[in-house]
């Protein structure tokens, strides 16, 4: 197996923002005929659901099954952190910088979803706003309805910025607030929805999998009977999904010893070398877990263009010095990366079941 790496020019994540707001002359291939030229726009974000598993389960899915379109790429990691930013701000995760779930900022693993450190709320030490200085949605202030509880949070002012935000608390208000805004004229509204990807976190990809994307096919259903004539629903997505249960590896003392940072995740794996030691801990990886992972250095996974075309210094310097991006259904163990249950399935590495995800179009 080989890692899929973004088409960072063509059919990825980080286009469809630029290609709605601002259209070229000409459609791209890749994006479903009903996203152009629309009078309205809604672009809904459903974490966690990857193409492979949303093509196995189309016989429970009609309203995304009746939609236009196919598999894009995400970016590098298949994470959260990275594939919204990427989505919002518009760009590879090389240049705006949020390049993982827990990143190394001069020492400190920051937990980029909870903006947290070991120490705590790390809104003042690391401001979200000089960590990622971009502006979202080309600065175009859109009305974004995402959950009410992320109103002021590190990571909303990360990768949303200055938007209008509407908070939401169960889906039907998701889909009032999406339904006032159209009928107020706004001509592109950004929703996110996240149950899929905490279902599949907690129960894996079987029975809970299944009844939540029923469920996430009845919100599709409820947005497409209030849009109005002529305005089109864009179904996208940040990630998919691989079941890795118990499957924890450890890593093997051979390469820790060599260790003196963790960052990343399970699947994505950064490793950072004790001082004049990166190429002995490259080695001992590729030795030690070489035959479960894709093992790349710094300059391997730059040169490869994993995190695009153009890595700023700001970027590389988050980065391990090796990283350890699963192939098998596996995770690699940092006992400071917990949360309150072990996750059943999960994402971050390059494999096709993380990496492809849906854009699909429905116009009114």
């Amino acid at each position: 197996m080989e890692p899929l790496i973004p088409d960072y020019d063509g059919a990825c994540l980080s286009n469809v923002v630029p290609t709605l707001l601002e259209p070229p002359a000409e459609r791209p291939a890749w994006l479903p005929s009903p996203a152009w030229d629309a009078t309205q726009v809604v672009l809904l974000a459903l974490d966690g659901l990857g193409w492979d598993q949303l093509d196995q389960r189309r016989h429970l899915t009609p309203s995304l099954a009746s939609m236009e379109g196919g598999p894009i790429s995400t970016v590098a990691p298949s994470t959260t952190a990275t594939a919204l930013s990427s989505l919002t701000l518009g760009c590879p995760p090389g240049e705006h910088g949020v390049v993982g779930y827990r990143i190394n900022v001069r020492g400190d693993v920051l937990n980029v979803l909870r903006w947290q450190t070991p120490a705590g709320d790390a809104r003042s030490v690391i401001p979200p706003d000089v960590f990622q200085g971009r502006p979202a949605f080309a600065g175009r202030r859109p009305p974004v309805v995402t959950r009410a509880e992320f109103a002021g949070t590190g990571f909303t002012a990360a990768h949303l910025g200055d938007v209008r935000f509407y908070g939401w608390r169960v889906p039907s208000t998701l889909v009032t607030e999406v339904r006032h805004l159209l009928r107020a004229g706004e001509p592109f509204v950004y929703a996110y929805y996240d149950g899929i990807d905490k279902v599949a976190h907690e129960y894996g990809l079987a029975d809970h999998y299944d009844a939540e994307l029923m469920a996430a096919d009845r919100l599709v259903a409820d947005l497409l009977a209030v849009l109005p004539a002529g305005a089109t629903l864009v179904v996208t997505s940040d990630h998919g999904q691989v079941q890795v249960g118990d499957a924890i590896v450890p890593i093997h003392d051979d390469v820790m010893a060599h260790v003196e940072l963790l960052s990343g995740e399970g699947r994505f794996r950064w490793l950072h070398a004790h001082p004049g030691e990166a190429d002995a801990l490259a080695d001992a990886a590729r030795e030690c877990h070489g035959a479960r992972a894709w093992v790349r250095t710094r300059d391997e996974v730059i040169a490869e263009e994993w995190f695009g075309p153009k890595v700023s210094e700001a970027a590389a310097a988050r980065f391990g010095d090796v990283v350890l991006a699963a192939i098998d259904p596996v995770a690699f163990e940092d006992p400071a990366d917990t949360g309150p249950y072990r996750l059943q399935s999960r994402h971050g590495s390059l494999t096709a079941a993380e990496m492809r995800i849906p854009l699909l179009a429905r116009r009114a």
